[in-house]
């Protein structure tokens, strides 16, 4: 993917739609800090066009991340110069968990929201309890979840689905110039695989279709064949890929 206004594009929503606590800028890069949870919101993203890195800006970031006691990453987007990957390679950077950035048009036949999904406009406990708590793993961290989400300033909504009054599956949807991210997609581990997420996508995209939307977007890992056939099914094609280059020897979160 060479239109790296399409891709800058997209990463000043994800920015804004995914908020760190800290954000630091050197030479056409963004450095981003959030308690470690999510690469994402923890990593070095370029958002200059040929952005450079040398041995003394690496060395700079890394400090940086160390300090925060979180694993110094990069998320290269291919909007960086083409000698980065190879850079931190050798500097024995590993490369990891290759994401795609999916996009999808929304059509009037989009637009139809499920009646079963409730969608709040406010981040509440609940939500980021359950959420947490179905991802598991080092996404557990409710605390740190609810910090992130409650700094977003555009508009959101926050979707659950439920099953004779279980919530089943949430989702996060946020809106911003004509776009709607849709994250934190995930179903209850015991009740994957019947088209729960599917209903969240959809309802999510039909709100966004109601604010304005005209696209939405999300990400999803490369390794993950069955959520990408899944969002393959809603109309999703891949707009661009990512890889993260992370310092080994240190813990990493997803």
């Amino acid at each position: 993917m060479s239109d790296h206004s399409l891709i800058i594009g997209l990463e000043s929503r994800l920015l804004n739609a995914w908020p760190s606590f800290d954000y630091q800028t050197y030479d056409g890069w963004i450095l981003r800090l959030a308690n470690g949870y999510s690469k994402r919101a923890n990593s070095a993203t370029p958002f200059l066009p040929g952005a450079t890195l040398d041995d003394e800006l690496i060395d700079y970031m890394i400090a940086r991340f160390v300090e925060a006691n979180v694993r110094p990453t990069f998320r290269l987007n291919g909007v960086e110069a083409p000698d980065v990957d190879e850079r931190l390679k050798l500097r024995g950077f590993k490369e990891i968990e290759a994401t795609h950035v999916l996009t999808a048009s929304i059509s009037s036949e989009d637009c139809e929201r499920d009646p079963e999904v409730v969608l709040e406009p406010q981040v509440s406990k609940r939500w980021v309890r359950e959420a947490a708590g179905s991802y598991g793993g080092d996404k557990a961290d409710d605390e740190t979840l609810m910090k992130i989400v409650s700094r977003i300033r555009q508009k959101a909504a926050f979707a659950t689905l439920s099953l004779d009054d279980r919530p089943v599956a949430w989702g996060l949807g946020v809106v911003e110039r004509g776009y709607v991210g849709l994250y934190d997609i995930v179903v209850a581990p015991d009740l994957r695989g019947i088209g729960l997420g599917r209903r969240v996508v959809s309802s999510l995209m039909a709100w966004g279709c109601g604010e304005g939307a005209h696209t939405a977007y999300l990400q999803v890992r490369e390794e993950n064949e069955i959520a990408r056939s899944l969002y393959g099914a809603l109309g999703f094609g891949t707009a661009y890929r990512y890889t993260h280059r992370v310092m080994p020897g240190r813990s990493a979160s997803g």
